[in-house]
């Protein structure tokens, strides 16, 4: 029973309908009380639906495993479970005068604990709701269209990023900063006082979590850190949470960081990625490493002023590389790579933790590859490999048996292909005068270079199917912008364009959704707090105008998103940064 406070993060399992006249549905509080005197507050969702009764317990910072053999019969429950310990544990509890459940839940040593289970009147009764929201600042709260501390989004379409089908006609509960209930319209509680949205006609999904979004930005002639219309443009689009993957200002970035966390600066969550790591080739803003000792030396550095994350790049050696990745795992950080000159598998068997751009960057198929080497002109060899090939299957085999991610980047490269993405009025509007004028030109230019574009329309899809068939085969594939190239792919809507993409190669609306949000989280390890529309998460949700699964450009139509329970406005939020893109 000593980790009986393990076995309450997220664990379904459903029964007859017939049942649901005895379990009240709505959000139940409880406690399990330990052997050892601890208590962990739980909460239990209760849902009736489509004649089937779903009881969802929840709690925050552990695992997940599904329950067994449910049973009511009149005043008893019961049900076991495995937690980590692979023990079996039996719960048998008894209904009382109040509605409650009380009982005891004991493993296959013996070891026993109380478990108690109140209904929501009574939840709602003994207290109010805690308004445990950080304070803002009022520029922050200027941005801010939902302040209330109890929510209730009705009747909407959600998409909960959990890869389940998406649900028509629900409802959402937030109190404070947390997702308290979500089930069908009309049997959910809405608690008294809560402010109502009825959102009839909007589709809800998690925030997504961007793995490639810098905070600095690039055209053909200009780099930029962009701390104000970065922040804001990410979050009007809906991306809660970043990972800047490679630093241009790493100090800027800490900095922006510390004020948005304060409340004193509006924009996502973010987990800072420490300047590239390359070779002494390099570009100059760019850590130009000698030797491994190089690497290790800087790794300690930044570790040490608290970036979350290291960017191998394109130079880097194999030995260079394996001392970065192996003094940042010591200091817990980890690593990823836009790599070249080492390729994906020998990235893995030195234990990097993800791989950014897929197919674009790698080099385990080029027949020129010279150890440590990035050899001249490969991607115009990519064109030749057979992604069906078991060349690209060992490459996957290695990937997943390894737990090694994939960032798919795809708005960024379909720039180079001639003609795309479509041209957007609002893309224009964001930039200034000069980074607009720049860009058109360089997309001309472009187009005007046909079969000698630096992509071709081939290669991309190519890259699309590369993406799809390492899903297909298990891999975890997550997903963000990467705002630079000729500038193109904005903050924000760069990760709305990829959504079209990911369409484009292949996957579900669902499937997207799951891989711009609880992918996202899993790759940084937060997907215990983010990631998903379920009760006990973080209040991070976005509210779209349409149905994105039927209407795949309403993906733009974003009109609040929920970040820590406050709701800002998107339109605000971008109207705030019109031409200035490239500016600041």
């Amino acid at each position: 029973m000593r980790k009986l406070i393990l076995f309450l993060t997220l664990a379904c399992f459903a029964a007859p309908a017939l049942w649901a006249q005895a379990l009240q549905n709505g959000m139940w509080n409880g406690n399990i009380a330990g052997p050892d005197g601890q208590n962990l507050p739980i909460t239990i969702e209760v849902e009736n639906a489509d004649d089937v009764l779903t009881m969802t317990l929840h709690t925050e910072g552990y695992g997940s495993f599904p329950f067994s053999d449910l049973v009511l019969d009149g005043a008893d429950l019961t049900f076991t479970f495995v937690p980590p310990s692979n023990d079996s544990v039996s719960c048998a509890l008894k209904r009382q005068e109040d509605g409650s459940f009380e009982g005891e839940c004991v493993d296959t040593k013996g070891e026993g604990g109380q478990l108690i289970m109140n209904p929501p009147s009574a939840e709602m009764a003994d207290a109010g709701v805690t308004d445990d929201r950080p304070e803002l600042a009022s520029r922050v709260m200027d941005y801010v269209s939902v302040d209330a501390p109890v929510v209730a989004l009705t009747n909407v379409k959600v998409i909960d990023g959990t890869g389940a089908a998406a649900k028509a006609g629900q409802t959402v509960v937030i109190e404070g900063t947390r997702i308290t209930a979500v089930g069908p319209s009309g049997s959910v509680e809405i608690p008294e006082g809560a402010e109502v949205h009825d959102l009839a006609g909007h589709t809800v999904t998690p925030g997504f979590v961007g793995l490639h979004n810098h905070t600095f930005y690039t055209t053909s002639k200009r780099r930029v850190q962009l701390n104000y219309t970065a922040p804001r443009l990410y979050l009007a689009s809906g991306v809660t949470t970043i990972r800047t993957t490679g630093s241009y200002a790493p100090y800027s970035e800490i900095n922006l960081k510390r004020t948005i966390e304060s409340g004193e600066n509006v924009g996502p969550r973010i987990f800072i990625t420490g300047p590239y790591l390359t070779g002494g080739s390099g570009m100059t803003y760019m850590t130009q490493l000698n030797d491994p000792e190089d690497a290790r030396r800087v790794v300690r550095y930044w570790a040490e002023e608290g970036v979350d994350w290291f960017k191998a790049y394109t130079q880097i050696s194999r030995e260079e590389l394996a001392a970065a990745i192996d003094e940042a795992h010591k200091h817990g950080i980890k690593v990823t790579g836009h790599l070249c000159s080492v390729t994906f598998r020998e990235a893995v068997a030195l234990g990097i933790d993800n791989l950014e751009h897929g197919f674009f960057t790698n080099t385990d198929y080029d027949p020129q590859k010279q150890p440590d080497e990035c050899p001249n002109g490969f991607r115009s060899r990519l064109t030749d490999v057979d992604i069906q090939s078991d060349a690209v299957k060992q490459t996957f085999d290695d990937m997943i048996s390894n737990g090694v991610a994939m960032t798919s980047t795809l708005a960024v490269y379909e720039m180079f292909v001639p003609n795309r993405p479509p041209l957007e009025d609002r893309v224009l509007d964001a930039m200034s005068a000069e980074v607009q004028e720049d860009f058109l030109a360089t997309r001309e230019q472009i187009a005007k270079m046909g079969e000698n574009a630096p992509f071709s329309e081939y290669l991309f899809k190519k890259a699309l199917e590369y993406e799809y068939e390492f899903v297909k085969a298990g891999g975890l594939l997550a997903s963000g912008v990467d705002p630079t190239g000729y500038g193109g792919a904005l903050p924000g809507y760069g990760d709305q364009r990829n959504y079209e993409l990911l369409l484009e190669a292949g996957f579900t609306p669902v499937e997207v959704i799951q891989i711009m949000s609880a992918n996202g989280a899993k790759v940084l390890s937060i997907d215990d707090a983010v990631g998903t529309v379920t009760p006990g998460m973080t209040a991070d949700l976005v509210v779209f105008n349409g149905d994105i699964e039927a209407d795949h450009a309403a993906i733009r139509n974003v009109t609040i998103v929920f970040k820590d329970g406050y709701g800002y406005d998107s339109v605000k939020l971008i109207a705030a940064v019109q031409g200035e893109v490239g500016i600041r």
